[in-house]
């Protein structure tokens, strides 16, 4: 084969693993996918339960859609199957779950304890504001992802274990500083989280900025 030849099968094998690539990330109809979407559909069970005041059956759908949030990770790691996809359905099923939780929980409807009315608004607020805001860098800054802080996962913790102790404080008498404790625990960290997000997003934009002056001054050298 001709040097001329090689070259044109070697950019052929180029763009087919390029494609391969980009297909194996794209990849819908993963086993992670699968589960993960499996806990999407949890969402409607858990608001039938908690609206039938069936907290036993309320806290099984909320553990197991936790021990799929856990299982598709690991799946996805161990066995390769990470995709593009489900980098984003496994967070929008998590905030699904979360915000649904804590919407229904809210709602008083008979049920010895109820997340109060003011952490709700606080919590979906913030996430309005992230919502804004990353949808913002995307289309100024084209970022796609934004790794969660610390911070951030503590708050998601948090929110979790508030929504895990006003169930089963529905099925069993807990002391009442258990619930007050989970309630200002999530809203210190709400709201440290917050600012946390704002903060890192004015760094990440003046870093932008202080680059591309940069690379225009360089520019500008190479031309003199």
């Amino acid at each position: 084969m001709t040097p001329k030849g090689k070259g044109r099968e070697a950019r052929k094998e180029a763009r087919q693993r390029i494609r391969r690539r980009v297909e194996e990330k794209m990849r819908v109809l993963t086993l992670p996918n699968f589960i993960t979407m499996t806990r999407m559909a949890m969402v409607p069970f858990f608001v039938l339960a908690v609206s039938e005041k069936d907290f036993r059956l309320a806290i099984w759908i909320f553990v197991i859609a936790g021990l799929t949030d856990a299982l598709d990770g690991y799946i996805a790691r161990r066995m390769d199957m990470r995709s593009r996809i489900g980098a984003y359905l496994d967070p929008i099923a998590d905030k699904m779950l979360i915000t649904v939780a804590y919407i229904m929980l809210t709602i008083p409807q008979g049920q010895a304890v109820v997340i109060p009315l003011w952490l709700t608004i606080l919590a979906l607020f913030r996430d309005f504001v992230i919502m804004f805001m990353a949808g913002v860098l995307y289309m100024v800054e084209g970022l796609r992802s934004f790794p969660p802080s610390a911070l951030g996962k503590a708050t998601t913790f948090a929110q979790v274990l508030t929504i895990a102790v006003v169930l089963l404080a529905n099925v069993t008498p807990l002391p009442w500083w258990v619930t007050t404790a989970c309630f200002y625990a999530s809203f210190l960290l709400i709201i440290a989280s917050a600012f946390n997000y704002i903060y890192r997003v004015s760094r990440f934009v003046e870093e932008e900025r202080q680059r591309r002056e940069g690379e225009a001054e360089e520019e500008v050298e190479d031309q003199d």
